[in-house]
């Protein structure tokens, strides 16, 4: 798709005239409609708004004319898996599990190989051709050749510490010891809860990056412990393979 069609179809979807897309970027109606009809394309700054405003990158509304991927672990990068920067703004180098509200998640390259090789072996690799696969591709991208420009001297690393001292210490019962945490995108782990009185209720925002885990019960039964949390909570509940049946443990703010 072009620029135009790109511009239309998201102005489109959103319910939005063009003076009202246009009142939003600070901009005339007929710049918007110059733009839809491909007379001219929107400058820097403005890519930028639009890119806020439909949550979409600046590639996607040039037309993808470039293939995205997280330069910490390699994946193909979508719109709806680009990590964000402090100010909410997309960051189109970095996934959410790499790359979250101006955070690097990884500064081991073994934990980050460690956290793909389950999924890569899902996908037809043996767990050795992932792993040569993985440590021959990282040293490759940008985040592992600037990590001593991009690193943040441990900060991250100590407040995950943090809160995993936090989380042995609650002692739930049946739940091993947390060693480590990985990020968790909110859309993959919101389960629902149903609560003493009935009411069904997620705690988790589908957009943010949180820090987690899952654990097998240490009672058996199929059933696993999962983790999540950040700078606000820490969230404990159980639940069956696939995340059926889910019951919530504790949900504990900081």
């Amino acid at each position: 798709m072009e620029t135009k069609d790109v511009l239309f179809e998201l102005r489109t979807k959103r319910g939005l005239s063009q003076d009202e897309l246009a009142e939003k970027l600070f901009v005339t109606r007929q710049a918007v409609s110059r733009w839809e009809n491909g007379d001219t394309v929107p400058n820097t700054e403005t890519l930028k708004l639009l890119s806020n405003l439909f949550g979409v990158s600046i590639n996607t509304l040039l037309g993808a004319p470039r293939r995205l991927i997280c330069q910490c672990c390699g994946m193909p990068l979508e719109d709806e898996i680009i990590g964000r920067n402090a100010d909410g703004s997309l960051n189109e180098d970095y996934c959410k599990w790499c790359y979250a509200d101006g955070t690097y998640t990884y500064s081991d390259m073994d934990d980050l190989i460690d956290v793909c090789i389950p999924h890569m072996t899902g996908e037809g690799f043996t767990e050795e051709q992932a792993r040569e696969y993985m440590r021959n591709m990282l040293p490759k991208l940008d985040y592992w050749k600037r990590y001593e420009e991009l690193a943040d001297g441990g900060q991250f690393e100590a407040f995950k510490q943090k809160l995993i001292n936090e989380i042995n210490a609650l002692g739930v019962e049946g739940m091993p010891k947390v060693e480590k945490l990985n990020a968790l995108v909110g859309k993959f782990v919101n389960l629902e809860y149903r609560l003493p009185g009935g009411m069904k209720v997620r705690f988790l925002d589908d957009g943010v990056t949180y820090l987690g885990t899952q654990l097998e019960s240490e009672f058996g039964g199929g059933r696993c412990f999962g983790v999540a949390a950040n700078m606000d909570f820490i969230l404990v509940c159980t639940y069956a393979a696939g995340g059926e049946d889910p019951e919530l443990v504790l949900y504990k703010k900081r």
